[in-house]
């Protein structure tokens, strides 16, 4: 196949999820968009065995999936990896436990394939959270679908898609620069942030974010992600990798000192409205307020590490 008639390249980041990834290429395998016109990358950030053997196994699809191993740990260098190997003229990321309607490449890539102005820098897709073990109600408020806008279109400076479902023209990335590896999980933590980090910079150079909801994946969220503790590391992970974000940015200095001080009294405030809701008998509510208060011990961490340099 020549590289010039690949106009889409689909990059499925993962680590320690085949199950999930088999249902992911399975939907990537029925898509409705030409076939020469799109290849499919596979970056295996040091999985398991069975990874391969997921991938191996859609060896008949057109395209098959290309498997690349990407040793250095963490999302964003899986990420780059996939930009340095991308063939296409758009890089469409999704996560490796999506679930895809058949329309869904056509309807990420729309938006970049009709700007012939070039002014459309990133576009995001709606991502809409499933639970195939059930959703305790006490986290029910913190999943929701993006629910941006109804069509497709520009998005204000306020919102920034998910890394789950978004897609960029490959030449951002040589204008702009790739992920900055320091914001996203890799084993053993839950940061986030480097795709937030990635559209910051997309704006900054003047060029347009765009969502598409037509283009929705179903994002799963087995039983794991729905405890008690997933919900607080989580939490103290992104405060920590949002601190470490913005203490690269100009009058980091004093914002984050005031942030430090806001989330002592955030922390204890958390705190003792957990321990109120557990004396009168409201586990659900008493687990959401400590969530929030792990999130402020999260600032706190960090804050003081990123103004002395050390992350």
């Amino acid at each position: 196949m020549p590289d010039f008639a690949i106009k889409v390249t689909v990059a499925i980041p993962t680590y320690n999820r085949a199950t999930f990834l088999r249902q992911t290429l399975a939907g990537i395998a029925r898509q409705q968009f030409p076939r020469d016109h799109f290849e499919v990358l596979v970056i295996d950030n040091n999985s398991r065995a069975d990874t391969r053997d997921v991938v191996e196994s859609f060896a008949g699809s057109q395209p098959a999936p290309r498997y690349i191993l990407e040793t250095r740990q963490g999302l964003d260098h899986a990420r780059n990896r996939a930009i340095a190997e991308a063939r296409g003229d758009i890089i469409l990321f999704g996560d490796d436990d999506i679930l895809v309607e058949p329309d869904w490449i056509a309807q990420m890539a729309m938006p970049l394939l009709a700007d012939a102005s070039g002014c459309v820098g990133a576009v995001g897709g709606e991502v809409i959270p499933v639970f195939p073990d059930g959703l305790p109600d006490w986290i029910r408020e913190w999943h929701s679908p993006l629910a941006f806008r109804s069509d497709i279109g520009r998005l204000p400076a306020s919102q920034s898609p998910m890394g789950a479902n978004m897609a960029f023209p490959k030449w951002i990335f040589e204008r702009l620069g790739r992920f900055h590896t320091a914001l996203d999980r890799a084993a053993g933590n839950y940061f986030s942030g480097g795709d937030t980090e990635m559209i910051r910079r997309v704006r900054a150079a003047g060029y347009e974010v765009w969502f598409s909801p037509g283009a929705a994946v179903q994002h799963q969220m087995p039983a794991s992600r729905t405890t008690f503790r997933y919900a607080t590391r989580h939490a103290f992970d992104s405060a920590r990798s949002r601190v470490i974000d913005r203490a690269g940015q100009p009058g980091a200095t004093g914002y984050l000192a005031g942030r430090f001080l806001a989330n002592i009294v955030k922390a204890l405030g958390f705190a003792l409205l957990a321990l109120v809701n557990a004396l009168v008998a409201r586990p659900g509510p008493a687990k959401r307020a400590l969530v929030r208060a792990w999130r402020s011990c999260g600032y706190l961490y960090q804050i003081p590490r990123s103004l002395a340099g050390k992350i």
